[in-house]
């Protein structure tokens, strides 16, 4: 009996979902993955700095401040999932231009103009996350968005 293999998105949307497994967040668990040419260049999920204490150690600082979602981003010991992936990428020399980006939810503003920065041309993600000028700068970028459910 032959086992189908799963269409190049989902096989790369499931590598996502398991990133997102190794997130700290108390929040949200996000997962992200550069691919290009069918070959992940990096991946990255959603958790404080290297070395630092984790959300899930000293407590979620967004929490203690009663900060909704959405809001002051800024105000948070944690960097997004695809903030790492870029970062990973940069940190052992690889050129993400022209890839695509597996995430597990829709970039935040700050993610997507580091992305439209950083060359990748689409973006495929799951779960919807409610910014409008996200979507409006990718889009005037021309960069792909598509939300695979």
């Amino acid at each position: 009996m032959i086992k189908e293999r799963p269409p190049w998105d989902e096989y790369f949307m499931q590598i996502a979902r398991v990133v997102a497994t190794r997130s700290t967040c108390l929040r949200r668990q996000v997962g992200a993955i550069l691919v290009k040419d069918k070959r992940i260049l990096a991946t990255g999920y959603n958790g404080a700095p290297r070395g630092l204490p984790h959300c899930l150690e000293v407590g979620c600082l967004r929490e203690q401040m009663g900060i909704p979602s959405g809001e002051r981003q800024e105000l948070c010991r944690g960097l997004h999932a695809e903030q790492n992936a870029i970062i990973q990428a940069a940190y052992y020399g690889v050129s993400i231009a022209g890839s695509t980006l597996y995430c597990t939810h829709q970039p935040c503003i700050t993610c997507a103009k580091m992305l439209i920065n950083a060359g990748v041309q689409k973006i495929i993600y799951e779960q919807p996350y409610p910014d409008e000028l996200a979507e409006q700068m990718l889009k005037e970028a021309g960069v792909e968005l598509i939300n695979i459910k």
